[in-house]
């Protein structure tokens, strides 16, 4: 009886080891997600050529609060208000609500309300910068960004031109994606705060074929 006692108890706390570790696995990698790294995928094709419709990427989220953003930064954040995924969509621009039109002044006056959907853009300015966009070419403070990534616009294409030169508030930065003559971006809803930016987007895991680091 004593030996048949001993193999339950020994049944019982392995049962129980397996439990708790169970938790702790969950637990950390629900901790992981929630504050260190968080995995996304690629709704539209606004990021293409770089990021391909569902392709997976991996968005470290605590370095927004040491390094911040940077210019260049592929970016998962909070849109504002009604901004759409789709080229063509009401997205409205400013705390006075109004649409941009293609190939006039992009927007340079932030939307006050947060969404909650996730975008995922590259940011191509930021706070105090002057920003225009000729034939999709985003010129910050007078010179051309390094863009070999984009996917060209067409010549002439009115999505692709806002030649007028706007500045960047303090504390926002503006967003694009490199499919620029298929991106709904702040040209058209306005920069973005910083406490609405999730986290920088660093590696890529699925496919397979795509797998690499940013």
């Amino acid at each position: 009886m004593r030996i048949a006692s001993l193999r339950t108890s020994s049944k019982v706390g392995s049962i129980v080891e397996l439990v708790v570790i169970i938790a702790v696995a969950v637990g950390l990698a629900i901790a992981i997600q929630a504050w260190l790294v968080k995995p996304y995928r690629i709704p539209s094709g606004s990021m293409e050529p770089t990021l391909e419709i569902n392709q997976r990427v991996l968005v470290d989220r605590i370095g927004m609060h040491f390094g911040g953003p940077h210019v260049g930064d592929i970016v998962v954040f909070h849109p504002p208000t009604d901004a759409q995924e789709t080229q063509g969509g009401a997205a409205k621009c400013g705390p006075t609500p109004h649409v941009v039109t293609d190939g006039t002044v992009a927007c340079d006056a932030p939307v006050p309300s947060e969404a909650n959907v996730n975008f995922i853009k590259r940011i191509v300015a930021g706070p105090g910068d002057t920003l225009s966009t000729v034939e999709g070419h985003a010129i910050r403070n007078g010179k051309r960004e390094a863009d070999s990534y984009i996917k060209p616009c067409i010549t002439g294409d009115p999505k692709c031109n806002f030649p007028t030169p706007i500045k960047i508030p303090p504390g926002h930065w503006f967003m694009m994606g490199d499919n620029r003559g298929e991106s709904d971006d702040s040209r058209f809803w306005g920069p973005v705060p910083t406490s609405w930016i999730i986290g920088a987007a660093f590696a890529t895991y699925w496919p397979p074929d795509r797998i690499g680091v940013f």
